[in-house]
């Protein structure tokens, strides 16, 4: 996409030529045809892994999961891992943010999973319907206790029970460096029916629904 647009900043520089005005016009409409059409593809839903993500009637109940975002750091997909340096498959968005920033659950359901012994880190598990979300690297622990299972953040404020549900954009957690991490983020995966899903496709749905 980069390059397209490159090649039109230049292309339009070059047509101030009369000499090249009707050649210049032709191939402008054909590289901007195959930007527009680009550009549609990119807001559709994709096959990932198998996986379509289903177009929901309405995206509007739906929360950005971070407060304080401040840029996307590693996207949905294989990449080279930051701290292992091997070539992975990495099943969510990664969505930087300074630490203690708090995170919000991206849609309401019920808390059916919370650890703090891998590589996520302190992780809380969303379920939605079909829809699984799960939120990793945050502050605070784990605690098992006679009454349940609980994520504690004690300096946050947070309490979240396992069974508990949740609101859309309530706060849950707070961005942390717990786990497997190089620096402050949150660790966003989206699943459907069991499939993971590319959540950025999923922002861009929610977005285009609100703009």
């Amino acid at each position: 996409m980069f390059n397209l647009i490159t090649a039109v900043t230049r292309l339009t520089k070059k047509s101030l030529n009369p000499k090249n005005l009707s050649f210049s016009s032709g191939l402008l409409i054909s590289i901007l045809t195959v930007i527009i059409t680009n550009s549609l593809i990119l807001v559709k839903p994709k096959l990932v892994q198998g996986q379509t993500i289903p177009v929901t009637a309405s995206w509007r109940q739906a929360s950005f999961p971070v407060e304080n975002f401040q840029a996307y750091t590693s996207g949905f997909g294989y990449r080279v891992h930051p701290v292992t340096g091997s070539r992975q498959f990495h099943q969510g968005l990664d969505l930087a943010a300074p630490l203690g920033s708090y995170v919000r659950s991206w849609w309401s359901g019920q808390v059916v999973g919370l650890s703090d012994h891998t590589a996520c880190g302190t992780m809380i598990k969303i379920q939605s319907g079909n829809w699984t979300h799960i939120y990793c690297h945050l502050m605070g622990t784990v605690e098992n206790t006679d009454r349940g299972t609980v994520l504690v953040d004690r300096s946050g404020g947070v309490v979240l029970w396992q069974g508990q549900n949740v609101p859309a954009g309530a706060r849950i957690g707070r961005v942390g460096m717990t786990g497997r991490t190089t620096g402050p983020h949150l660790h966003w995966g989206l699943m459907y029916n069991g499939n993971y899903v590319n959540p950025a496709d999923v922002l861009r749905q929610m977005f285009a629904q609100k703009i």
